[in-house]
């Protein structure tokens, strides 16, 4: 998303310190909307903090500005998804059926897949932290490493680490939760298979008697 967002400026030099003062404003809104989260509801926060709200018309609003938000926002994080399956299968040229099917594909992904949240958690670790860590420090280490002094290598060498660091623990968590969940599920469909098998054999033996 970042290199057509780039091209289409008008200036593309402001490009870095705009790029930056964004991700920091976006990284504190969300550090501080989870704190407030978290500082409200407690161990009790779901995945989901509408979830915490209950029912009411706050409740509703903020669902209504997700929806919003939703709305305007995937089209510009699905633009990479359209650019390259249309340099793929269209020739280059725009292709609307093509984006009305990635945007089907995703909604049913969205809608059919069990324990959505686990499974974005799990996505999220294993490759954002890939792609946003590990991947352009490694290259640029790879790229830059015969002018890089003592004090690039270590940054790189630092992201890196601390990239893998976090999508190993990430990765590890989020499989923990996903078949945690699955376990219990089970566990609780064989505790009722086996009390409607007793419950069966009671009944017969009453009617028996």
């Amino acid at each position: 998303m970042v290199f057509p967002i780039e091209s289409e400026m008008k200036e593309s030099r402001h490009f870095g310190k705009i790029l930056a003062l964004s991700m920091g404003l976006i990284s504190l809104m969300y550090g501080a909307f989870g704190a407030l989260g978290y500082f409200a509801f407690g161990p009790d926060t779901k995945d989901i903090i509408t979830a915490n709200l209950g029912a009411g018309w706050i409740s509703a609003m903020v669902q209504i500005g997700l929806c919003v938000n939703l709305f305007i926002s995937f089209p510009l994080m699905m633009n990479p998804v359209y650019e390259i399956v249309e340099r793929r299968f269209g020739g280059g040229r725009y292709c609307l059926w093509l984006r009305w099917l990635l945007v089907l594909i995703v909604s049913l992904v969205a809608l059919f897949v069990p324990n959505f949240a686990d499974f974005l958690s799990l996505i999220g670790s294993s490759v954002c932290c890939g792609l946003g860590f590990v991947l352009p420090a490694l290259f640029h280490l790879l790229v830059f490493k015969e002018e890089l002094g003592w004090k690039g290598w270590t940054v790189d060498v630092g992201i890196v680490t601390l990239g893998l660091v976090l999508g190993v623990s990430g990765t590890w968590s989020a499989l923990v939760e996903m078949f945690s969940v699955k376990e219990l599920g089970l566990l609780s469909w064989r505790f009722l298979s086996v009390k409607a098998y007793w419950y069966s054999v009671e009944m017969k033996v009453k009617f028996l008697n």
